[in-house]
Parts: C-alpha cells; sequence; structure tokens
C-alpha cells in the first residue's frame, strides 16, 4: 500500500474507503459479491447495515439498479443469490457523465469537434 497511499486514505474519501471504513469492514463486513465495476458489497453479520467499498471514485450513479435495490433493501436477495430478470429493451446501467467529456453533447454544442452548420441563423447586426 505505501505510506502515501494509507496518509491518503486516512483523510479523503473519494477515491475508495477511509482507513476506518477499511477497519470497521475488516473487523464487520461479510462480503456478500462485487459488480462488473469491481464495487464490492458487504453487510454486517445480522444484516443491519449495508455498504459499498467503491473500486476507485466513490460515486453513487456507478451502483447499478440491481445492487442499489439490495442496499435500500428493495429486496433481501443480493444479484448474486436472486439476480433481477432484465427486459430486452432495457439499457445496461451507465453511470451518471454529468460533467465529463462523455456528456451528452447535442448537435451544435460548443463541445462538438465540428460546430453544426447553421444556415437557418442569421445573426443579429446592430445598425
Amino acid at each position: 500500500m505505501g505510506l502515501m497511499n494509507t496518509l491518503l486514505r486516512a483523510v479523503t474519501w473519494w477515491n475508495g474507503s477511509t482507513l476506518n471504513t477499511g477497519l470497521f469492514t475488516l473487523r464487520h463486513g461479510v462480503k456478500v459479491g462485487e459488480d462488473d465495476q469491481g464495487n464490492i458489497y458487504y453487510r454486517n453479520r445480522d444484516d443491519s447495515h449495508r455498504w459499498v467499498i467503491f473500486n476507485g471514485e466513490s460515486e453513487a450513479s456507478r451502483v447499478s439498479p440491481d445492487w442499489h435495490g439490495w442496499l435500500h433493501r428493495t429486496w433481501d436477495e443480493p444479484p448474486t443469490e436472486a439476480p433481477l430478470v432484465h427486459k430486452a429493451w432495457e439499457k445496461p446501467h451507465q453511470e451518471n457523465l454529468t460533467g465529463s467529456m462523455l456528456a451528452y453533447a447535442p448537435a451544435g454544442s460548443l463541445r462538438q469537434a465540428a460546430p453544426a452548420d447553421r444556415r437557418d441563423y442569421e445573426a443579429w447586426t446592430p445598425q
């Protein structure tokens, strides 16, 4: 782990778990499963607490709907024991990309590589 990584874990929470969360997980956590992004889900022995240790940035939208339902007690069994049936028309889960370069940018957006050709627009010029 290294000294610098240990110090960062002691004072930051946005890149994985803090030192205290890691210690709590070691003492009380029972691993329930892992998702396709590498996030690991835990519960305590009497199932009164459920939590996730993120693989990388701690961003709540990275939790898939399957695991979100288990974390918030919508259903009792985790997706590893009782996987949800997905419809053919459902899109796969994607985290919130707002603020990143992968966020949706419509035609004509300043973030597009080439601006859209706007022949229906005529700039106003003062007279």
